[in-house]
């Protein structure tokens, strides 16, 4: 299941569901932890071939030396000892292939597994012809396969052979939005979580981190918080230290620097946009303000002098954090 209500995972959920009725292959494409193999599961569930098998393979961890045997299967006595069997692509047969790290593949890897696409026909290795497959294949990798093509590093053919269909995993920190939910939907997976709660500044400052391993990082962040809480509250003291210090710049650093609360406003904002990487549309959804109010904050300019009590004729109007709260509802 897809997690989340924010823009980002509204569109990936919209693109799934429109590519899982055809039989094309995808290349998912996102950084590690993102949620690549979720994805890809939510694609073979929604297909018509939800009731046949989903293998998954990761490609990173092929020996190279067994490819062959491992994607394309190997005949009875081929070699002393060897016990014949079905390769991945038959033991998919009439489902989904999920190909995880496809950019590992080894060269010499890469260009069978072309040929494999081409016409859907294996061979085992020692087998004596080629095998019909009825298989539908999804690659993941978390590296761009265009720049490898372009180093030399992955073949332009089977590049253009996966990539027909593409879609792009957000990573966390483009979509903070949807932490409070997936906290929630995280610890009801666990039996020993039944009576835990969390508290909202832990939530807050579970939201205000970058999470580097996206989702598999906040996964292990909790299971951590949850052996080691003192109480059957989660709270912000139960979390990583990196996590706490981001989340005490964030609230600690303004008061020591006597900001005004518009003065830390602006810094937030600008601290957003950053981590939006300067696509101001995006810092507007994360912040949920209009395109007007940012721009309001980005050019605040703090005051020179202590406050006397009138306003800085040069300095711009702020619009108060507590009248737009108030303005919501």
């Amino acid at each position: 299941m897809l997690v989340g209500r924010s823009a980002v995972m509204q569109e990936l959920r919209g693109r799934v569901s429109r590519i899982a009725n055809t039989g094309f292959t995808v290349l998912i494409e996102g950084e590690s932890g993102a949620g690549k193999e979720l994805v890809a599961r939510e694609i073979h569930a929604r297909s018509p071939r939800r009731f046949g098998p989903f293998v998954a393979v990761n490609c990173a961890a092929l020996v190279e030396t067994l490819v062959e045997a491992e994607l394309f299967g190997i005949e009875e006595r081929t070699a002393t000892g060897v016990r014949g069997r079905r390769g991945k692509f038959e033991l998919a047969d009439q489902g989904t292939l999920f190909l995880d790290e496809v950019a590992d593949l080894a060269p010499a890897a890469q260009a069978k597994f072309l040929r494999v696409l081409q016409d859907m026909t294996v061979e085992r290795v020692g087998g004596a012809g080629p095998r019909l497959v009825d298989t539908r294949v999804v690659a993941a990798t978390n590296r761009s396969l265009k720049d490898m093509v372009a180093a030399g590093r992955f073949r332009a053919d089977l590049y253009y052979r996966l990539s027909g269909i593409e879609v792009s995993v957000p990573p966390l920190r483009r979509r903070r939005d949807d932490v409070p939910l997936l906290v929630e939907h995280l610890l009801q997976r666990h039996d020993s979580a039944s009576t835990a709660s969390i508290a909202p500044r832990a939530v807050e400052a579970l939201a205000a981190y970058d999470w580097p391993g996206n989702v598999r990082q906040l996964a292990r962040v909790l299971e951590r918080a949850l052996a080691l809480r003192t109480c059957a509250e989660i709270t912000l003291d139960d979390l990583p230290d990196e996590v706490r210090d981001n989340h005490r710049v964030l609230t600690a650093e303004a008061p020591a620097r006597d900001d005004s609360l518009r003065g830390w406003s602006s810094r937030y904002v600008r601290m957003v946009l950053e981590r939006c990487q300067g696509n101001k549309r995006r810092a507007c959804e994360v912040l949920d303000i209009t395109y007007h109010t940012l721009q309001t904050y980005l050019h605040y300019t703090p005051p020179l002098q202590p406050a006397t009590g009138r306003r800085d004729p040069n300095r711009p109007e702020i619009p108060d954090v507590a009248e737009m709260l108030d303005a919501a509802g």
